[in-house]
């Protein structure tokens, strides 16, 4: 008898549970119709037509359904990736800016290959809560254009539209809350005949499905030489935000995700988007969270969905979506910048007992992301400031002390603690022999044994003999390799 072979299919939740099925495609149907007026705005960004970047969002939903690594997180055309690639397209065109976000997703791939995943665990918490922070303010930033000179009726829409979203799920969390505030305002503005801003007044919407083909570039070096800056731009600038909000996501679900896998599956969507004419894009966090936090998605379904039904609502019900009024959107956009943003890291009780270098890490992000635009640049510079947070702050922790003709250094020895070590020897009134107990240090760098170098040639100018004890099995192995070595 041949013995019986156990699947190793794992059934999705949504096929066994109608209930989670209608969640994930009533999510997948509000974050479609939030990423219409995002994607055709990008598009502006970027200088392109706006079909390109609902293409984009179509293409990289549908795929990173498939490729990634952190399931209901949405990818799209994005305002990081349109700032990238905005010079390339108005210097040279769509089938340069094409080309580079293929390269780019190339790039990706490679990036993920290598490991640029575990790169994640060198960001801090501060940086993280900066990074949300500051995203929450940019998406709260990116409505006030749409409430500045606008009918006075925008107003009291927005304010219906908010009113919905927070308390209909105190009644019933069916159907979810910003779908139900979008089908409502959209049918009072035709009703009313109420003339207030709408998504057609965005932009045009396509009228055809997007094709396959490869962009019209010479394939040639001086060709990689123009796109090759800005592949670079796309691959990094992509997988930095798609991590740093796939770590968000994990926090929210309370479940891990697989960044390597994450990684290359953006790698794999963009080129997917390039091929179909797409703009490229990334991880969105303001759409992520409307699918996983406020409409409560946790299955590949709803990114695939949403994907799906933007194609469909801009193709096949374009003249139906560019009647919905944009003070719908607005509010949806408002909630979840509010659901976003870190309050308790703001609160005064945290403040004062938060460290002052944590609470500069976070500043730095936010301040870093605001005045760029960039969310990118704003957690590189967060990074970089809670480097030189934390080696002020080991700096500090190493201590020579004196007993007689030993000192005892203790603490943890590199570029930033080792260079004041020099000045806490009495090199002239030191007996003959002098014994540097180093069993409560420990170095990391070559500056420490450069260091110990320099005390060491000190003592000897002044006809007196050090004698260095105490070091761990790697410190001693590091200091022989390179000690009088340094200077020569």
């Amino acid at each position: 008898m041949p013995q019986s072979v156990t699947s190793t299919f794992t059934r999705p939740a949504w096929l066994s549970s109608p209930r989670v099925l209608r969640t994930e495609v009533l999510a997948g149907l509000v974050v479609a119709l939030a990423l219409i007026p995002e994607a055709i705005s990008f598009s502006i960004l970027a200088g392109v037509d706006p079909e390109v970047g609902l293409f984009a969002s179509f293409t990289m939903a549908v795929t990173i359904a498939f490729t990634g690594g952190r399931p209901a997180m949405i990818s799209a055309a994005t305002g990081a990736i349109a700032l990238v690639v905005a010079p390339l397209a108005k210097q040279y065109g769509l089938d340069f800016l094409v080309a580079a976000v293929i390269l780019g997703g190339l790039l990706q791939i490679v990036l993920a290959l290598a490991g640029v995943a575990k790169l994640m665990r060198f960001i801090p918490r501060s940086v993280m809560v900066g990074f949300v922070n500051a995203l929450a303010i940019l998406i709260f930033t990116a409505q006030v254009p749409h409430l500045i000179g606008v009918p006075w009726l925008v107003y009291p829409l927005v304010a219906v539209a908010l009113a919905v979203i927070v308390l209909l799920p105190r009644v019933t969390t069916a159907v979810p809350a910003p779908l139900v505030a979008i089908v409502l305002l959209t049918a009072f503005t035709l009703i009313a005949h109420v003339a207030v801003p709408t998504v057609g007044d965005e932009g045009a919407l396509p009228g055809s499905l997007p094709t396959l083909g490869l962009p019209d570039v010479p394939f040639t070096f001086g060709t990689l030489q123009i796109i090759a800056p800005y592949a670079v731009g796309i691959a990094l600038v992509g997988l930095m935000e798609s991590l740093m909000t796939a770590k968000l996501v994990d926090d929210v679900t309370d479940t891990r995700s697989n960044k390597t896998r994450e990684s290359w599956g953006q790698g794999v969507a963009n080129i997917v988007t390039g091929f179909f004419g797409g703009m490229g894009g990334c991880a969105m966090i303001g759409q992520t969270m409307i699918n996983v936090k406020v409409s409560g998605a946790r299955t590949r379904l709803s990114t695939f969905l949403a994907g799906t039904f933007l194609l469909i609502l801009v193709v096949v019900l374009g003249d139906v979506v560019a009647l919905i009024p944009m003070a719908a959107l607005v509010a949806v956009m408002i909630i979840v910048s509010v659901g976003t943003f870190d309050w308790h890291s703001i609160a005064p009780a945290t403040l004062r007992r938060m460290p002052a270098g944590e609470i500069t890490v976070m500043v730095v992000t936010v301040a870093g992301t605001l005045v760029t635009h960039n969310l990118a640049i704003g957690v590189v510079l967060g990074v970089l400031a809670a480097m030189v947070v934390f080696a002020r702050r080991v700096a500090h922790f190493t201590q020579v002390s004196k007993d007689g003709n030993t000192y005892s250094v203790r603490g943890e020895l590199f570029f930033a603690s080792s260079n004041d070590l020099v000045h806490q020897f009495d090199y002239a009134g030191d007996p003959d022999h002098v014994v540097i107990d180093m069993s409560g240090a420990h170095i990391w760098d070559a500056s420490s044994v450069a260091a110990l170098d320099a005390i060491n040639t000190k003592y000897a100018a002044h006809g007196k003999h050090v004698e260095i004890t105490g070091l761990n099995e790697a410190s001693a192995n590091f200091h022989d390799n390179l000690a009088g070595r340094l200077n020569s």
